[in-house]
């Protein structure tokens, strides 16, 4: 009789799992945020939320298609459940917690906390979004932006007051602008002069 083999030894579970670590610096809405020790696997989701304590950015579906992780990369709107957080060193990235100014909240979240607000899981995203969207687009036709929201998906809304929010911060600049424009920069300095061709009504404002 030969002896029975020996069972493979049991894994130490004091010993690093395998998976490959890295160490990197996020440029977090305008900081530099240290990730030490990271699986270099992690979503950038996943390090917002647990290791750097950003926790606007929602986990919806974990598949880039609700739009509740939505962040800024670069300036562009990414689900943030889709990229490896390693790949995102060295870009600037906007949170929802980067939004507003001086730790009060931008008119956009203002806007959607007025007329959007239900369960609130989707809004950080939807605030990205629209944020997004105002950038690009400084008075966006309703079509335009329920194709900028479609998608950023809501339960309970059924969009309607996220429609209204954008309608109201786009009456408010719009009120805003045309105010200084009629009284004039009050810094002393010479008004800028709109560039010709521009759409009619915007001035070739940025």
């Amino acid at each position: 009789h030969h002896p029975a083999p020996e069972p493979p030894p049991l894994p130490d579970p004091t010993a690093p799992s395998g998976h490959p670590t890295v160490s990197y610096v996020l440029h977090v809405n305008g900081v530099d945020r240290p990730v030490t020790g990271a699986w270099i696997g992690e979503s950038l989701l996943h390090v917002l939320r647990e290791r750097l304590g950003l926790a606007g950015a929602k986990d919806g579906c974990s598949q880039g298609e609700c739009g509740a992780c939505s962040v800024q990369v670069d300036g562009r709107l990414v689900a943030a459940c889709l990229v490896p957080a390693a790949t995102a060193a060295g870009s600037e990235i906007r949170t929802v917690e980067g939004l507003g100014e001086h730790g009060a909240p931008s008119d956009v979240q203002r806007a959607l906390s007025d007329c959007a607000v239900q369960c609130g899981f989707c809004l950080p995203g939807m605030a990205m979004t629209v944020h997004d969207l105002l950038e690009g687009n400084h008075r966006p036709s309703e079509l335009e932006t329920r194709r900028a929201l479609c998608g950023n998906l809501c339960r309970c809304s059924g969009y309607r007051g996220v429609l209204d929010a954008v309608r109201q911060v786009v009456e408010e600049r719009s009120a805003a602008e045309t105010a200084h424009h009629e009284d004039g920069p009050t810094d002393g300095s010479v008004p800028r002069v709109p560039h010709q061709g521009g759409p009619a009504g915007e001035g070739g404002e940025a």
